[in-house]
């Protein structure tokens, strides 16, 4: 009989495309995903992985049972849906992701509420941008996580993945204390034409979001910092440095250097909490979808 550990180890290499990967995808060393996958040569008398390069290859056997166990896996999977929802309690471990505003403006007080509600469930956490959140979901990964994006960068959804909104975030333009703008009770796109901004790095939705923003008023923005961390851009702003556009959730309060500016039109990200849809039903995830849902409504907006 096939073990079930090592037909996971080879769909990870065969989702992801390498052993190292597939390692950091399964949370072990790339040494014992080469032990699984030898284990199951053996196993099958099938050589599944071969040399190119510096990488592996899956051999035709390999994506023949790459197939077979991600089949497997997923009824797998479903069996411990249907076990939960029959015991009707949230138990076992619980796999979450969450962009980083959201690991620290909204999934605290979840954790601290699941914790009480439901003390034999062991969350386990994980910080990743919404695209990477909302892949490891689809790849059975992640158990849920929490994404968001913009409405003029939006992010698809795949199939096998079910969202709900949690709300929108709004954000607003930060600028040094003795900035021209500091006390304007709103700005618009022609109001910061010329600015040097701090934004995020190429590729994330919040950057994409600037840039659509300003070329959709005609005009292209100067990011002259491109800054992933949020705190990062607040001692920046704080130094007189630049001006930016940061979402209220997890901003926290802002240094004494620092104006916050209503932008308009108002804009706002749209937060999600996605799943597998075949895990839906499990305890589990419900509960943890209500946390959120709870706490979303609760979070300090301020």
């Amino acid at each position: 009989m096939l073990d079930l550990g090592r037909l996971r180890a080879l769909h990870a290499v065969a989702t992801h495309g390498s052993v190292g990967a597939a390692a950091a995808a399964l949370n072990c060393t790339p040494s014992a995903v080469s032990q699984q996958i030898a284990k199951l040569e053996r196993e099958t008398g099938a050589a599944l992985l071969e040399r190119r390069g510096r990488g592996v290859a899956l051999t035709d056997a390999a994506h023949l049972l790459s197939t077979t166990a991600r089949q497997v896996l997923a009824l797998v999977e479903r069996a411990e849906v249907a076990l939960e929802e029959q015991r009707g309690e949230a138990v076992g471990r619980l796999h979450v992701g969450a962009f980083a505003t959201a690991a620290r403006g909204l999934l605290p007080a979840a954790l601290a509420r699941l914790a009480a509600d439901h003390p034999r469930l062991d969350v386990r956490v994980v910080e990743l941008d919404p695209p990477d959140g909302l892949g490891a979901v689809a790849r059975g990964e992640l158990d849920l996580a929490v994404t968001h994006d913009w409405v003029n960068a939006p992010l698809p959804v795949p199939e096998p993945v079910s969202r709900a909104r949690l709300g929108e975030d709004v954000a607003d333009v930060l600028v040094p204390v003795g900035h021209p703008l500091a006390d304007r009770a709103s700005v618009a796109p022609e109001d910061l034409a010329g600015e040097r901004w701090i934004c995020q790095p190429e590729g994330t939705i919040c950057h994409d979001w600037l840039v659509n923003t300003f070329r959709g008023a005609g005009m292209e923005p100067d990011l002259a910092h491109r800054v992933a961390e949020y705190e990062t851009q607040l001692a920046l702003l704080s130094r007189g440095i630049g001006v930016a556009l940061l979402p209220r959730l997890g901003r926290g309060v802002l240094p004494d250097g620092v104006r916050a500016v209503p932008f308009v039109p108002t804009p706002t990200r749209r937060v999600f909490a996605v799943w597998r849809t075949q895990a839906g039903r499990r305890p589990a995830v419900t509960a943890a979808l209500a946390a959120l849902r709870t706490c979303w409504e609760q979070r300090d907006t301020a």
